[in-house]
């Protein structure tokens, strides 16, 4: 284990992060607001950090190996939130660390839960910056620095997987990694493009297009509004963030085959995708005439809010256009299982993700078939191709620790803030490894975690974190063999 070789990689990271803060500097300047010195600082702090780090820590051979990837890609998301909330503590957003960094952290993990009360009360950088911290997490940091960075050799490819996950369908889109990760944000940084010039033209401002857009595209869900997209009240508005966050809750590799390979048959005949858009379209419908029957909502509000509510929970995004907390029970349960079940592997969602679901679903129907057909042989099969055991453990132990963690966690938030209740926290943890952000009751769509005590913030800190890497780089880190020096 090289830790200056995990400390030189870091030290990149920082410098590029605190790059990204002239962003919302720029933004500041223009506006002429109070935040300006925070982020003239909080450039300098983070840019001059990374930049001596890095300086103090080259060496030659400077590849990393896996373990030293794993390493990084768990700093860099605990290191760089950090430093990221140095902004919102010198422009006085928050009066205490836990706070902003909650705030940060629910950033790059795209979660979206936040403890700000009066969203619109802060200066436009400090908005802007949240919905970047967001926009670079969805791309990922790591995967966003592996891009743009000069060529990185074998170190590369440990660092993309340590971040992104392993999964069944992994597909490694061009012959080299880093041409893989630039495709990847050519396709991200495009649609971005779009998002912004479709909301322009619905009738949103500049700043309201590019703080909904990257937040849409990373399926964060942190607005510049306090009532969220609700506050636009537009039914074009609802209608083209609801296309892009369902868009950015696809595999991205499917949009390499579509648009690189032009194969549309491939496209359309991918077995998630089409498990996906199923339980979009299913639960929309359900919810919409849960809402008819059982409420107040005639039939064209009902389709409209259940659609828009079903496919932001579903991708994990977040967003809200009415309050779910106060909807049938049928209604809010469908959410909370959505939250779970995510969107799917390879896009920006979180939580379990489809193609887990799809392969738990028929491990299971094998191991039933198998009780009165003991001698079948019965591979689990994708697109007609059959599927490791290996990618079949993975998942089956992915759901099982994930489900493990949730009713743990949930206990122990429960147990030790009284300020929630078990529905409270048990849907702040779901919410919160899932990176869907809005609960239900105490932290439900109408309110947020600003009355969380600090020790519930900084648990469900580290479920954003655990959900957002997919656990295993970080628990790898737990291990006494992992910490093997030679």
């Amino acid at each position: 284990m090289r830790i200056k070789v995990v400390l030189n990689y870091l030290g990149m990271l920082l410098a590029m992060v605190g790059l990204f803060m002239v962003i919302p500097l720029i933004w500041s300047i223009y506006y002429n607001e109070t935040d300006t010195n925070a982020f003239l600082i909080s450039v300098a702090i983070t840019a001059g950090s990374g930049a001596v780090l890095w300086y103090f820590t080259r060496i030659k051979s400077a590849m990393p190996t896996l373990r030293e990837a794993l390493l990084l890609v768990s700093l860099a998301w605990i290191i760089v939130s950090a430093y990221s909330a140095i902004p919102y503590m010198l422009a006085g957003t928050f009066d205490n660390f836990i706070d902003a960094y909650f705030e940060s952290m629910s950033g790059f993990t795209t979660t979206g839960s936040s403890v700000l009360t009066t969203v619109e009360a802060e200066p436009h950088g400090i908005l802007v910056w949240r919905s970047l911290t967001q926009w670079l997490g969805g791309m990922g940091i790591v995967m966003f620095f592996v891009a743009i960075l000069p060529q990185l050799g074998v170190g590369a490819a440990f660092m993309v997987s340590a971040e992104a996950g392993p999964g069944p369908e992994a597909v490694q889109l061009t012959e080299r990694i880093r041409r893989s990760a630039r495709v990847l944000l050519i396709i991200y940084v495009g649609m971005s493009f779009l998002e912004v010039a479709a909301l322009s033209i619905a009738g949103l401002s500049f700043f309201d297009s590019i703080t909904v857009t990257f937040s849409t595209m990373p399926t964060g869900g942190f607005s510049a509004r306090t009532a969220s997209i609700a506050a636009f009240d537009s039914v074009a508005v609802d209608g083209i963030v609801t296309f892009f966050m369902a868009a950015a809750g696809i595999n991205f590799a499917l949009y390499y085959i579509l648009l690189w390979k032009r194969s549309l048959k491939s496209f359309i005949n991918n077995r998630e995708l089409r498990l996906y858009v199923t339980i979009i379209l299913a639960a929309s419908i359900i919810i919409a005439l849960d809402l008819i029957i059982n409420s107040s909502y005639g039939a064209a509000s009902a389709f409209r809010q259940s659609i828009f509510q079903t496919v932001s929970i579903q991708t994990t995004t977040g967003f809200v256009t009415a309050d779910y907390d106060i909807w049938p029970t049928l209604s809010r349960g469908i959410l909370l299982t959505l939250m779970m079940i995510g969107a799917c592997a390879g896009s920006t969602g979180g939580a379990i993700k489809v193609i887990r679901v799809l392969i738990v679903e028929r491990y299971i129907h094998r191991q039933i078939t198998s009780f009165h057909s003991p001698r079948a042989v019965m591979p689990i099969k994708l697109a007609g191709r059959p599927v490791s055991e290996r990618w079949v453990m993975r998942a089956l132990g992915f759901v099982t620790l994930y489900v493990l963690v949730m009713i743990v966690f949930s206990l122990i938030l429960s147990a030790a803030d009284p300020s929630l209740d078990l529905e409270s926290s048990f849907a702040a943890v779901i919410a919160n490894l899932g990176n869907v952000g809005p609960g239900l009751s105490a932290v439900g769509p109408s309110l947020n975690y600003a009355a969380v005590s600090p020790f519930g913030k900084v648990l469900l800190s580290l479920s954003m974190l655990l959900g957002r890497l997919e656990f295993w780089p970080v628990l790898a880190l737990t291990t006494p063999s992992f910490w093997n020096w030679r």
